[in-house]
């Protein structure tokens, strides 16, 4: 066992692209107690040990844990739906810079999270967010950036009510939205294309789509399958049928419905980008 005191909360921006709401403590994380607890002086459990900063490899003494009533909000989502289904508004969005300041006449307004697109049918749609909104506020808690954004909303439920601080056209407006769970489609391989006989796949999830990755991923794949035989895995994600680019798995499944004669993906695996030739 180790001691310290914690000396931040809240702590985000720390890598990654996940909900992130560290506890910081200077209590010792040494190898293999990631996924061990961080306690109080009660004995009594306040976060899970996550991961240390370390800019040359070595513990400098300063380390993450996630908070405990984070832990358990995603343990009771695992035990009653098998997955953890966090709120979100349904809105891509980017940091203000100086520049889209300036663009957007937002005058010394200097952060906050710009929208560049409203999803069909979200949240943001039916609250009536429209691209070049700044958001700066979620149920009263600043938004200084798109992280701060994606994680105010992953730390929200499915289905509760939030207050959206809004610039608009020099204005600030608040609106009222219901946080929904993000509903990814999935298309299976078989009624495609018989060279995808096997397979199955699905949109991109929220962590991917902040990276600028689009497209679907492949949630399943046979091995005996004529697509894993020409190389396709489990978890690779498909930008491209053909060169040319898809969003998501309706445009996927209009794409290779029409039984093109060649099929070739631009597949995403890892930080590597390539094209992959299904015969």
């Amino acid at each position: 066992m180790t001691s310290g005191i914690v000396s931040a909360l809240g702590r985000m921006g720390l890598g990654g692209s996940g909900v992130q709401n560290f506890i910081q403590t200077d209590a010792s994380i040494n190898p293999g107690n990631s996924g061990g607890p961080l306690v109080n002086l009660r004995g009594e459990l306040v976060g899970i040990n996550s991961m240390i900063f370390s800019p040359s490899g070595g513990n400098v003494g300063i380390g993450f844990a996630i908070p405990s009533n984070l832990a358990m909000d995603v343990m009771r989502q695992l035990i009653a739906f098998g997955e953890v289904k966090r709120g979100a508004l349904g809105v891509d969005t980017q940091d203000v810079t100086p520049e889209l300041s300036h663009m957007l006449g937002l005058g010394d307004v200097a952060q906050g999270a710009v929208v560049t697109r409203v999803r069909a049918g979200s949240p943001a749609e039916t609250a009536g967010l429209k691209a070049g909104d700044v958001i700066v506020s979620l149920d009263g808690k600043s938004v200084a950036s798109d992280q701060e954004l994606h994680n105010l909303e992953g730390l929200g439920s499915a289905g509760a009510a939030v207050k959206v601080g809004v610039l608009r056209d020099g204005r600030t407006l608040t609106v009222n939205a219901v946080l929904k769970a993000q509903e990814l489609r999935t298309v299976k391989g078989d009624g495609l294309d018989q060279r995808l006989a096997g397979t199955q796949f699905t949109d991109s999830n929220e962590s991917l789509r902040r990276r600028g990755i689009t497209g679907v991923t492949v949630s399943h794949i046979a091995e005996a399958s004529r697509a894993y035989q020409s190389g396709l895995r489990g978890g690779d994600v498909i930008v491209a049928v053909n060169q040319r680019d898809i969003d998501n798995a309706a445009d996927f499944e209009r794409m290779t419905k029409a039984a093109p004669r060649q099929l070739v993906f631009t597949v995403v695996r890892g930080e590597s980008a390539f094209f992959l030739r299904v015969q």
